[in-house]
């Protein structure tokens, strides 16, 4: 998609049925943002518990391997169910199960990673849900403004979550009854999820046509397949996908070196991580503010490049110091250029790929890239130093982006 129209945010907002998604993906998003730092809170910074970067590296898989449970059944089932309500239901049953999750971080129980598996996969669902639900509420030529307004203010909404985190932490407590009492908050989300969600009417958001086969079994096995094929038929979305990989790996690997870095070099504790994270928001919302222009101005295939050499002279300039400061800037600049990145390819992929397949391909995008990113982390984590201090970890991630631009380049001509 070389071309873009712009309306403005205003206009945009003055559709009901936009406005409505919208609101439900920042309630979604908010507890998302709020029960997972809530978890991180209960893992990386309890002076009950200990953390390693292996014990990192099993948290960030807890946060970022559920989609890849649940993806081959979620992109089916968004091409054969009613999304609204699959909204709705996913919405209630994750906000049930985030009151169990509370409990299970209040009582200290070890099993917790595998209920937070279960809450974060469907909160993916959900997400997957959304995305595929926005070309029904707006026109296709609005759709990079209009995709880039709703995920980076979703964004931003899921980073102040994680900051009414650290907030009410220090309200109820760093202990393990204090985590589980900030963690129940989040079923505020997922509650305000569902009302807006339950106000469409059926069938308003998609799928239009189906052509899922009856048997659930066969369903699920064909999901990625077909999502594989749409996208080996669109060079477009074939060669963001290469970069937004490329992405995923840098940031693993970054993110578990932040983590590291901020808990035992820096010892800025969950308040710097904080910070951080606020940084991260901070790129996200201005890719949001900037990249239909950019696209407008470059044209999404030499914007998705700049992106990707951005983050490469990001990470690898700014990360090799291993100071407070540089490595805030480094989080500016490479959520910056993750986040223009990926509202590329989610405009390619809601633009250039049908409607009776484009949930099993958002399928496949979140799959794919959770596992690479947990692969990433956990390959990190077998090397990393223990204060993560470890400058040829910043160098292959820098590697990792340009590797990036020329397989972009060369799948997307």
């Amino acid at each position: 998609m070389e071309t873009v129209e712009r309306v403005g945010a205003r206009a945009l907002l003055a559709g009901a049925g936009f406005r409505r998604l919208l609101y439900s993906r920042f309630c979604a998003q908010w507890g998302d943002g709020l029960f997972q730092a809530g978890l991180a809170g209960a893992v990386l910074f309890n002076p009950e518990r200990e953390a390693d970067p292996l014990a990192i590296a099993a948290g960030f898989t807890a946060l970022l391997l559920p989609y890849s449970l649940v993806g081959p059944f979620a992109g089916a089932l968004l091409d054969r169910w009613d999304r609204r309500r699959v909204l709705v239901v996913a919405n209630l049953l994750r906000g049930l199960l985030v009151l169990v999750s509370a409990v299970a971080v209040a009582v200290g129980w070890s099993g917790l990673f595998g209920l937070a598996l279960v809450v974060i996969g469907i909160s993916r669902f959900v997400g997957s849900g959304l995305s595929a639900a926005l070309p029904h509420v707006v026109g296709g030529r609005v759709l990079v403004e209009a995709n880039a307004l709703a995920t980076t203010l979703g964004s931003v909404v899921t980073v102040l979550g994680a900051g009414c985190a650290v907030g009410l932490r220090a309200v109820f407590g760093d202990d393990d009854a204090g985590s589980g009492a900030t963690t129940a908050v989040a079923v505020l989300g997922s509650l305000g999820a569902a009302f807006f969600a339950v106000r469409f009417r059926r069938g308003a958001l998609g799928p239009d046509e189906v052509d899922e086969p009856r048997e659930t079994v066969l369903a699920v096995a064909r999901g990625l397949l077909d999502g594989a094929r749409a996208v080996v038929r669109t060079p477009s979305v074939l060669g963001g996908f290469a970069g937004l990989l490329a992405h995923r790996v840098a940031f693993g690997v970054a993110l578990l070196l932040v983590v590291l870095l901020t808990r035992f070099r820096f010892e800025a504790g969950l308040g710097g991580l904080g910070l951080v994270a606020g940084l991260f928001g901070a790129g996200i919302l201005a890719a949001g503010l900037t990249t239909a222009r950019v696209v407008a101005r470059l044209g999404r295939r030499r914007a998705v490049q700049a992106a990707l050499v951005l983050g490469a002279v990001a990470i690898v300039a700014l990360g090799l110091p291993m100071v407070m400061p540089t490595v805030l800037a480094a989080a500016l600049l490479i959520s910056y250029a993750g986040q223009l990145v990926k509202l590329c390819v989610d405009a390619a992929v809601q633009g250039d790929v049908g409607d009776e397949v484009r949930g099993r391909v958002f399928a496949l995008y979140d799959t794919l890239f959770n596992v690479t990113q947990v692969a990433a982390v956990a390959l990190a984590a077998l090397v990393v130093a223990p204060d993560g201090a470890s400058p040829g970890l910043v160098l292959a991630a820098g590697g990792v982006y340009l590797v990036g631009v020329v397989g972009f380049s060369l799948v997307d001509r």
